[in-house]
């Protein structure tokens, strides 16, 4: 067969049935022999695949050549391959792109012995495969045992339609894939010791050969960056330090431990304390923990609820706190109580310990009660410090005590709002109060990012990490001026950090931009200079195609700036029509500008879709106004946000196609797609993961469905508001839904329970309405496991393959026709 192009891989058509297309040798790259001396091959052995499997990630990396037992062997094109035969192992490297989802079969000729794999995967056959190719770029891999004669060796491929073509180019970047994103090395727990002359990280990646399971590597550094020590099976987060940063505790293997810095001597405190977490050093010679008692199972048959709790797996279950020796062991009970108690903080220096518990309360709102608690340990007594129905931390500073709540914390002293207008206490504000606990002083009224979490250092001050509009960023709270100060981390999401304040106040941070993927950092605070410690970019995207990020916001009808972000596909040819997904929540937060996650922006435009960002109207992290109109909104404002949004969007990007527009939105965002659903036919398909479709339900059966209520529905229930419940349920206007519905749900969901779901797709199939449902056995409110995640990514893909871009084969080979 002669080749029309060395560069794309052409068929021709007899009828119905394609023909095979020997490929180029041209486009295969051969290496070889690999061992030459190796007499017995893998398949004579007992280890046959493990032997293999060895090699693979060597022959997949990016590397001209390959040393083998001490010579170099290096890559070539097959074609000037002139040997009969030769000893040891051989491997031809296919590397090729498809613009859409490709099927088809695979033949080897003149390889005996052959093992295959697609970007890591081993596929299965003997001389012929099945191809199967998402969208992207591939690497196609064939390790050869057995080859009698080189140059009758070919390779073929038959496309199961015309369209399925392999396409083979010389390009150095590549398209970013669902491996990368998900297996590429991350920092995923940090600890800095009290000087900041070390740190410990603990770095996790995911391979094929391990499945779900994650590769995790815990290391302890000194301040050059040289590795001291390992810690293996610990995470860097449940490693404490002594003040003065010579020992280290931390669990491993059951048994509580001590590391001495300097001769790295580890020493066993105690064993098989089994529910203990959180130790941390109390002072020199004291740990301070927390000690779970897990309930028993109790009746077989029954269970008798003891109030609305109780449907949480772990309510039963009692946490207290303890002191332990260190010398000894000793374990002293220090909050033995009914209640469970979660340690907030604490001061050795006059013997008290800060602690919360949370009595049964449903008035309304929030029908959750925090009590604050002080141990005083010098008299062995505790006194309430007060009763609150929005908390969220509390730590000691210098003459007082610092808390993080709800702008109606302490009778609504942190209200920057309007009379009438209802706060969203999701929106966390910072407050000063005196230990006594009856004077409370609001810090952040004038301050619009919503409050994560924060330590307070020696002085007074805070380093706080907060949400400001769309990233999460640390700030400097200044005591003295009551001024915030933003740190500059150079990153947009800061996902985790630790703070060093023996000397002068050193941050370690991990986090990423919208475009760039994790970095861990040291920060020195009094500075606000920066330096990098770690980057995954030159490891795991070095060749990454990333798209083009454009700010994109508008004013809605209501005169609210709604803030936004677009996405375009690398290398997008602007002079043609795109479809588009258009991504938002709705509910209490924004949607992060992290490179990654559970719903991959960069990854979408990978495959060829422009993807529109918004944050409606309710999020916190823009201001309490703005957070304020979450409150018995339940998709009003925010679908119209939504819908105002996509015009706009539509008007400023004239490449994306108005007839190929797809939307999709998790938990209040699956909700969002509902409701919009029911309210405008603009999109062509959409996509709720975990929704809500009916309000009452989820309020009364949703673990959390009544607390979330108490700010969604704020003074409203089923008996007092029933038109919110019913006419603002998706479910209640099921009969104007036009649009295609893919439903996606775990059927282990305790947040958003999966009848939610059901609800609505029993309601569209009885009106004989397009809608799909996809359950994930096991899963929760959120798809965590490596395999689960591929396949989910792949599904919400393929369905908007098959109505945005008229491509159903992908969702066909998953699910059928």
């Amino acid at each position: 067969m002669k080749f029309k192009s060395a560069v794309t891989l052409l068929f021709s058509a007899i009828a119905t049935q394609l023909s095979a297309a020997p490929i180029d040798p041209q486009n295969i790259q051969f290496i070889g022999p690999i061992g030459q001396n190796i007499q017995t091959k893998p398949h004579h052995t007992g280890h046959q695949s493990a032997i293999v499997n060895t090699l693979i990630n060597k022959l997949s990396a990016d590397s001209p050549s390959l040393e083998v037992f001490g010579e170099q062997v290096k890559w070539q094109p097959l074609a000037d391959v002139n040997a009969l035969t030769m000893g040891g192992l051989q491997a031809l490297k296919l590397e090729f792109s498809t613009s859409r989802f490709v099927q088809g079969k695979l033949t080897l000729a003149g390889i005996e012995k052959a093992h295959v794999f697609l970007n890591g995967q081993q596929l299965d056959g003997k001389s012929a495969y099945q191809l199967n190719a998402v969208t992207g770029d591939h690497q196609l891999l064939i390790v050869a045992e057995q080859v009698s004669d080189w140059k009758k060796v070919a390779v073929d491929f038959t496309g199961t339609a015309e369209h399925d073509q392999l396409n083979f180019t010389s390009k150095s970047t590549k398209a970013l894939s669902a491996k990368q994103l998900f297996d590429a090395p991350t920092i995923s727990a940090i600890s800095v010791s009290p000087d900041a002359n070390y740190y410990v990280a603990t770095q996790q990646h995911y391979q094929d050969n391990k499945g779900n399971a994650a590769l995790r590597d815990t290391v302890l550094y000194n301040e050059d960056g040289d590795i001291i020590y390992r810690l293996n099976g610990v995470r860097a987060n449940a490693v404490s330090w002594r003040a003065d940063s010579k020992v280290a505790v931390f669990v491993q293997n059951k048994q509580l431990k001590t590391l001495d810095i300097k001769t790295l001597k580890e020493t066993v405190i105690a064993e098989d304390l089994d529910g203990a977490s959180g130790f941390k050093y109390f002072n020199d010679n004291t740990l301070i923990f927390s000690w779970t008692k897990t309930a028993p199972k109790g009746d077989k048959i029954v269970k008798h609820y003891k109030g609305l709790e109780d449907r949480w797996s772990y309510a039963r279950n009692i946490t207290q706190v303890y002191l332990m020796d260190i010398s000894t062991g000793l374990i002293q009970a220090v909050t033995e109580h009914d209640l469970s108690h979660s340690l907030k903080d604490f001061d050795a220096k006059n013997n008290r310990i800060l602690a919360t518990r949370s009595p049964k309360y449903y008035a309304a709102p929030a029908h959750y009660m925090t009590e604050l608690v002080e141990f005083d340990l010098n008299t062995n007594s505790s006194k309430v410090l007060g009763q609150y129905g929005t908390f969220n931390d509390a730590r000691y500073g210098n003459d007082g005590i610092y808390v993080t709540a709800g702008a109606e914390f302490g009778n609504g002293a942190g209200r920057a709002l309007d009379e009438g207008v209802l706060a969203n206490n999701y929106d966390t504000q910072l407050f000063w109060m005196n230990t006594q606990g009856t004077d409370i002083k609001a810090l952040s009224k004038k301050f619009d990012p919503s409050i994560e979490s924060f330590k307070v250092l020696n002085n007074g001050d805070l380093v706080l990490k907060a949400v400001d509009e769309d990233r999460k960023k640390l700030y400097l709270f200044d005591e003295s001026k009551n001024k915030f100060k933003s740190l500059k981390t150079k990153m947009d999401v800061v996902d985790k950090y630790s703070v060093a304040d023996k000397r002068s106040p050193v941050v370690i941070a991990a986090g990423t931009t919208a475009s760039t993927p994790q970095k861990l950092v040291q920060l020195n605070v009094k500075n606000n200079r920066v330096s990098t410690l770690w980057d995954s970019q030159p490891i795991a995207y070095k060749q990454a195609e990333i798209a083009t990020l454009e700010e994109f916001n508008f004013t809605n009808s209501a005169g609210t700036e709604i803030k936004g972000r677009v996405y375009i596909p690398h290398g997008l040819d602007k002079n043609k029509q795109h479809p588009a997904l258009i991504y938002y929540y709705g509910g209490t937060s924004p949607v992060s500008r992290g490179f990654t996650g559970r719903y991959p922006f960069n990854f979408w435009a990978t495959n060829g879709y422009v993807v529109y960002v918004l944050q409606p109207s309710g999020a916190t992290g823009f201001g309490q106004d703005f957070s304020a109109k979450h409150v018995n909104d339940w998709g009003n404002r925010a679908a119209d946000d939504i819908i105002e949004g996509t015009n706009a969007f539509l008007d400023a990007y004239q490449f994306v196609d108005k007839k190929r527009l797809g939307n999709l939105g998790a938990s209040y965002g699956g909700f969002m797609t509902m409701t919009l659903a029911t309210k405008t036919d603009m999109f062509s398909a959409s996509i709720s993961h975990a929704g809500i479709s009916n309000l009452t339900s989820y309020w009364g059966h949703g673990w959390w469905g009544y607390l979330y209520s108490a700010e969604a529905s704020k003074h409203s229930y089923p008996w007092n508001n029933s038109k919110l419940y019913s006419q603002q349920s998706p479910v209640f206007n099921a009969d104007k839904v036009k649009t295609p519905l893919l439903l996606i749900h775990g059927d282990a969901d305790v947040n958003v329970p999966v009848g939610e779901s059901h609800i609505m797709y029993t309601a569209l199939k009885m009106l004989n309405q397009d809608v799909e449902l996809i359950e994930y056995k096991g899963a929760d409110h959120q798809i965590f496991a490596r395999d689960r995640r591929f396949q989910w990514w792949d599904t919400m893909l393929a369905y908007f393959d098959k109505h945005l871009k008229d491509e159903p084969q992908w969702w066909q080979h998953m699910y059928g026709k």
